[in-house]
Protein backbone atom coordinates (compact mmCIF):
# COMPACT_ATOMS: atom_id res chain seq x y z
CA UNK A 1 0.00 0.00 0.00
CA UNK A 2 0.95 3.41 -0.55
CA UNK A 3 -0.54 6.59 0.08
CA UNK A 4 1.41 10.07 0.12
CA UNK A 5 -0.02 13.25 0.31
CA UNK A 6 -0.19 17.17 0.61
CA UNK A 7 -2.98 18.40 3.05
CA UNK A 8 -3.80 21.74 3.44
CA UNK A 9 -6.10 21.07 6.57
CA UNK A 10 -5.42 19.38 9.56
CA UNK A 11 -5.20 15.71 10.19
CA UNK A 12 -5.01 13.57 12.74
CA UNK A 13 -2.33 10.99 12.77
CA UNK A 14 -4.25 7.90 14.26
CA UNK A 15 -6.93 8.12 12.06
CA UNK A 16 -4.36 7.63 9.00
CA UNK A 17 -2.24 4.73 11.09
CA UNK A 18 -5.10 2.37 11.81
CA UNK A 19 -6.21 1.83 8.73
CA UNK A 20 -2.63 2.01 6.55
CA UNK A 21 -1.52 -0.73 9.23
CA UNK A 22 -4.47 -3.28 8.08
CA UNK A 23 -4.30 -2.57 4.51
CA UNK A 24 -0.75 -4.16 5.04
CA UNK A 25 -1.66 -7.73 5.96
CA UNK A 26 1.33 -10.18 7.08
CA UNK A 27 3.53 -7.22 8.44
CA UNK A 28 5.84 -7.60 10.91
CA UNK A 29 6.79 -4.28 11.53
CA UNK A 30 5.30 -0.66 11.17
CA UNK A 31 7.12 2.00 12.06
CA UNK A 32 6.07 5.83 12.66
CA UNK A 33 7.17 9.21 12.94
CA UNK A 34 4.40 12.44 13.50
CA UNK A 35 6.36 15.77 13.61
CA UNK A 36 4.82 18.51 15.29
CA UNK A 37 4.76 22.61 15.42
CA UNK A 38 6.45 22.84 18.66
CA UNK A 39 5.25 24.62 21.87
CA UNK A 40 8.63 27.04 21.68
CA UNK A 41 9.47 30.45 23.14
CA UNK A 42 7.03 32.10 22.34
CA UNK A 43 5.91 30.29 18.44
CA UNK A 44 2.52 31.65 17.86
CA UNK A 45 2.63 29.88 14.18
CA UNK A 46 4.40 27.92 11.59
CA UNK A 47 3.70 28.76 8.19
CA UNK A 48 4.54 26.02 5.24
CA UNK A 49 4.64 26.76 1.37
CA UNK A 50 6.15 24.75 -1.49
CA UNK A 51 6.00 24.85 -5.41
CA UNK A 52 2.86 23.26 -6.44
CA UNK A 53 4.18 21.95 -9.29
CA UNK A 54 7.02 20.03 -7.72
CA UNK A 55 5.89 18.81 -4.07
CA UNK A 56 3.26 16.17 -4.50
CA UNK A 57 5.40 14.35 -7.75
CA UNK A 58 8.90 15.02 -5.37
CA UNK A 59 6.98 13.05 -2.61
CA UNK A 60 6.42 10.11 -5.11
CA UNK A 61 9.53 10.18 -5.96
CA UNK A 62 11.05 10.44 -2.50
CA UNK A 63 8.63 7.14 -1.77
CA UNK A 64 10.00 5.41 -5.01
CA UNK A 65 13.58 5.55 -3.85
CA UNK A 66 12.16 4.49 0.00
CA UNK A 67 9.93 0.94 -2.10
CA UNK A 68 13.88 0.87 -4.13
CA UNK A 69 16.22 1.02 -1.09
CA UNK A 70 14.39 -0.62 1.55
CA UNK A 71 12.01 -3.81 1.75
CA UNK A 72 8.75 -2.05 2.18
CA UNK A 73 5.28 -3.39 1.87
CA UNK A 74 3.74 -0.05 2.31
CA UNK A 75 4.31 3.80 2.81
CA UNK A 76 2.40 6.74 4.36
CA UNK A 77 3.69 9.95 4.03
CA UNK A 78 1.81 12.93 4.72
CA UNK A 79 2.34 16.51 5.08
CA UNK A 80 0.53 19.64 5.75
CA UNK A 81 0.98 22.81 3.89
CA UNK A 82 -0.25 26.57 5.15
CA UNK A 83 -0.29 27.93 8.53
CA UNK A 84 -0.35 25.23 11.62
CA UNK A 85 -0.57 26.28 15.07
CA UNK A 86 1.57 24.63 17.86
CA UNK A 87 0.80 21.15 18.85
CA UNK A 88 -0.79 20.47 15.19
CA UNK A 89 0.61 17.76 12.80
CA UNK A 90 3.09 18.86 10.07
CA UNK A 91 4.14 15.13 8.55
CA UNK A 92 3.37 11.34 9.38
CA UNK A 93 5.13 8.60 7.73
CA UNK A 94 4.91 5.16 8.58
CA UNK A 95 6.34 2.45 6.93
CA UNK A 96 5.40 -0.98 7.18
CA UNK A 97 7.63 -4.04 6.35
CA UNK A 98 8.22 -7.63 7.15
CA UNK A 99 11.04 -6.87 9.45
CA UNK A 100 11.65 -3.76 11.78
CA UNK A 101 14.34 -2.79 10.60
CA UNK A 102 13.69 -1.86 7.13
CA UNK A 103 10.56 0.13 8.29
CA UNK A 104 12.88 2.07 10.81
CA UNK A 105 14.86 3.02 8.41
CA UNK A 106 12.68 3.89 5.49
CA UNK A 107 10.83 6.44 7.72
CA UNK A 108 14.51 7.91 8.79
CA UNK A 109 14.84 7.89 5.28
CA UNK A 110 12.11 9.59 4.39
CA UNK A 111 11.89 11.96 7.11
CA UNK A 112 15.70 13.37 6.75
CA UNK A 113 14.88 13.85 2.72
CA UNK A 114 11.64 16.11 3.93
CA UNK A 115 13.36 18.37 6.51
CA UNK A 116 16.52 19.20 4.29
CA UNK A 117 15.87 18.12 0.63
CA UNK A 118 12.30 18.63 -0.61
CA UNK A 119 10.03 21.19 -1.33
CA UNK A 120 9.10 23.38 1.45
CA UNK A 121 9.85 26.84 2.98
CA UNK A 122 9.25 27.03 6.21
CA UNK A 123 8.91 30.26 8.58
CA UNK A 124 7.95 30.90 11.98
CA UNK A 125 5.71 33.77 13.78
CA UNK A 126 6.94 34.57 17.32
CA UNK A 127 6.23 37.22 19.59
CA UNK A 128 8.98 39.69 20.55
CA UNK A 129 9.03 43.06 22.74
CA UNK A 130 8.48 44.77 19.60
CA UNK A 131 5.08 42.98 18.15
CA UNK A 132 4.99 39.59 16.23
CA UNK A 133 7.59 39.20 13.26
CA UNK A 134 7.59 35.88 11.09
CA UNK A 135 11.11 34.54 10.49
CA UNK A 136 12.33 32.13 7.66
CA UNK A 137 13.66 28.77 8.62
CA UNK A 138 16.67 27.52 7.21
CA UNK A 139 17.91 23.62 7.80
CA UNK A 140 20.22 23.51 10.46
CA UNK A 141 23.89 22.20 10.21
CA UNK A 142 22.46 18.56 11.72
CA UNK A 143 19.73 18.07 9.14
CA UNK A 144 22.92 18.62 6.91
CA UNK A 145 24.44 15.79 8.23
CA UNK A 146 21.60 13.56 8.77
CA UNK A 147 20.11 13.87 4.97
CA UNK A 148 24.26 12.75 3.96
CA UNK A 149 24.36 9.33 5.85
CA UNK A 150 22.04 8.36 2.97
CA UNK A 151 24.65 9.16 0.27
CA UNK A 152 25.67 6.26 -1.54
Amino acid sequence: MRDIRLLTQMFIPGTLIGPFTQANPGLGGVCTFVGEVRFDDGVEALELTHYEPLTLPGMHDLADRAFDRFELMGLLMVHRVGVLRPGEPIVCVSAAARHRRDAIDAVDFCMDHLKSAAWFWKREKRANPNGREWHWIEPRADDTRDLARWQS
